[in-house]
């Protein structure tokens, strides 16, 4: 499934940058998004047969990185490829041969489970070996998803992440030059330094799931939008001329903050699903997560049309706060699903 995604991704990406026409470019942007989200739930789904649910919130908050990383080497490659002379086209046919030869490599040499690789199974105490797994039926993992009160919490919870992080991530270079009179070119490397401080961020949310919140990852969530909502009010106040280093680092730490949560919520619900569900709590978090484009696109237009980009970023504010109450309401929930399945 994953290998799909990512070759029809791959294969998006060569089509976007040999067309010219409007729609064709829309299609083409739809359909990569579509399969661009292909990804993450089977990811989910293996690193749950791999690592111990003890371990799970540091590793796969390393792993979670990848997009981070990858959005800086976008970045770079294609401001890289234009300096050279290059077409903008090659922008796209560049990644799409990397993404194309990835997907091979994962096709040929990626293993779902220890089993699959002649290794014994993961010893997780109150867990169905991957046998008795593989005989539930659909309803049984819809039950472990859709009836557990906490994966619907992170869930919604997931929509506020979505719109704060894509609201600083699509609006950022924007917001930047209009409202403090940033260039665009200084604003995109305070864009990349976004994602750089979303990369560290990450995995120190992972570290401090484990370590301190002995894998209650709702905790740290909760924490983490407090902040976010804190820097998006530092960045309001900020007055207009205040010096750049000064927006660099309130930006920062806005990334730091908001992509923790954007890990972590896989993580949790990939914990509470247990590995015989992880995929599809995973895809209905994500689902919710991406309906909230609504309101960081059109939404946030609306809202800056209207009201200003004083008021935009007080929204991200007040979406950064509605996704710390749903944290706080599941914050007593135990670290995995394991021992509720047991009872």
């Amino acid at each position: 499934f994953m290998f799909i995604g990512l070759a029809l991704s791959a294969l998006m990406n060569l089509l976007f940058g040999c067309t010219s026409m409007s729609i064709l470019f829309a299609v083409f942007w739809v359909v990569n998004g579509w399969t661009q989200g292909m990804g993450f739930p089977p990811c989910a789904k293996m690193l749950t047969h791999w690592i111990h649910p003890k371990e799970l919130a540091t590793k796969m908050s390393i792993w979670n990185t990848s997009h981070s990383f990858g959005a800086v080497l976008a970045l770079g490659l294609c401001s890289g490829l234009l300096a050279l002379g290059f077409d903008w086209r090659w922008c796209f046919w560049v990644p799409s041969v990397l993404a194309g030869a990835v997907a091979v490599f994962c096709f040929l040499f990626v293993k779902e489970s220890p089993k699959e690789a002649g290794l014994p199974e993961l010893e997780i105490e109150n867990a169905t070996s991957d046998v008795e797994a593989s005989s539930l039926t659909t309803r049984d993992r819809m039950k472990l998803v859709f009836g557990n009160r906490v994966i619907w919490l992170i869930a919604l919870a997931n929509f506020f992440v979505y719109i704060v992080r894509f609201g600083f991530l699509d609006w950022g270079p924007t917001l930047l030059k209009q409202y403090k009179g940033i260039p665009v070119s200084k604003g995109g490397l305070m864009i990349i330094a976004f994602e750089m401080a979303a990369i560290v961020g990450t995995i120190f949310a992972g570290w401090i799931t484990d370590k301190v919140f002995k894998g209650r990852g709702v905790r740290t969530c909760a924490f983490c939008m407090l902040f976010t909502a804190l820097f998006s009010f530092g960045f309001w106040y900020l007055p207009s001329g205040a010096p750049i280093w000064q927006a660099t680092l309130l930006l920062m730490g806005a990334g730091f903050c908001i992509y923790g949560p954007q890990a972590l919520i896989g993580i949790v619900a990939a914990n509470q699903a247990t590995k015989e569900a992880a995929a599809m709590a995973n895809g209905f978090a994500g689902i919710m997560g991406y309906l909230s484009t609504t309101v960081s696109g059109v939404g946030v237009a609306v809202i800056k049309t209207h009201y200003g980009w004083g008021a935009t970023l007080c929204s991200f504010a007040g979406f950064a706060i509605i996704g710390m109450v749903l944290f706080l309401f599941a914050w007593t929930a135990n670290a995995d699903g394991y021992k509720r399945k047991s009872n």
